[in-house]
Formats: C-alpha cells, structure tokens, sequence
C-alpha cells in the first residue's frame, strides 16, 4: 500500500472528526450530569426552604416580640444558601469550561503540530507524489521538472511511470 498526503491527509480528517465527535460526546455527558446535579440541589433547596418556613411559622407567636429579628435572619439564611449554593456551581461549571479550553488548545496545538509535519513532508519529498492509477504506479514530479514528460496524470501534472515488476 503506497501512502501520500492526500491518505494522511483524509486520515487526519477522519481522526479531527472522530476527536470532535468524541468531544461533543463528552460534552453532552458532562452537561446532563450538570443538569441532574442540578435539579437534586434544587431539590434540596426546596425541602430546606419548606422545613425552615415549616419552624417559623411554627414559631410566630414567640416572634411577635422580636418580628423583625426572625425574617431577617430567615432571609439572610436564605439568600447565603442560595448565593453559597450558585457560588459552587458556577466555581464547578468555570472550572469544567476552563478544562474545555485547555482540551482545545491541546488538540489545535496538536492540529498544527500535524499541519507542520505534513509541510514538512512536501517539502522532504521535493513535491513528488506517488500516484496509482488501474494498477499502474506513477510518480508525479512537479511543473517544469520535466523537458517532455513521457506521461500525464490528471491530465495536466507530468509524471513518471514505475514498473510494475
């Protein structure tokens, strides 16, 4: 099996493509997992929520003397709940797109790392391309290499034919 650029090429595509796929994958999962952690904090919330105004209630007669102290504390507990509650989430959600980003960067780091030794290939090999054609192997020489090339593949890139032996 010969190889050229335009194989590593599309191996290099079919392999971004896969990665990307895997990505996405990955990303799907993790914001379903966010989601259901979500909805169980909320869950807890609620029952906190529903407990807590269970008790003050339960508790009103005794506040009569002190009404505004109660609520205040209340809501202060409240709001801390719910802000120390969103404080962790958004520190989580940060934290997992911060990894997302520096996933990204590997993989166009690694995009271009592989960008550069395909150049660098091109530039090894002289710009010659081994071409098969109806199990004739050619070897593709660029423009101007040749006086008179014996053959043409594509019909305008001079090549030379191998033998077959």
């Amino acid at each position: 099996m010969i190889s050229n650029a335009n194989d590593l090429t599309e191996r290099l595509r079919k392999r971004l493509e896969s990665e990307r796929r895997e990505f996405e994958e990955l990303t799907v999962d993790e914001l379903e997992r966010l989601a259901e952690h979500s909805r169980h904090v909320a869950r807890i919330a609620v029952r906190t929520i529903e407990r807590d105004m269970g008790e003050a209630t339960g508790k009103m007669r005794e506040l009569l003397a002190k009404a505004w102290q109660r609520p205040l504390i209340v809501g202060l507990s409240l709001w801390i709940g719910f802000f120390g509650g969103s404080w962790a989430t958004m520190r989580w959600l940060a934290s997992s797109i911060q990894d997302r980003i520096v996933t990204r960067a590997e993989l166009n780091r690694d995009i271009e790392d592989a960008r550069r030794t395909l150049a660098q290939l091109e530039v090894d090999t002289w710009g010659l391309v081994l071409h098969e054609i109806e199990g004739e192997r050619f070897v593709v020489v660029p423009d101007g290499v040749l006086a008179n090339p014996p053959w043409w593949v594509d019909g305008d890139r001079p090549a030379l034919k191998l033998s077959n032996e």
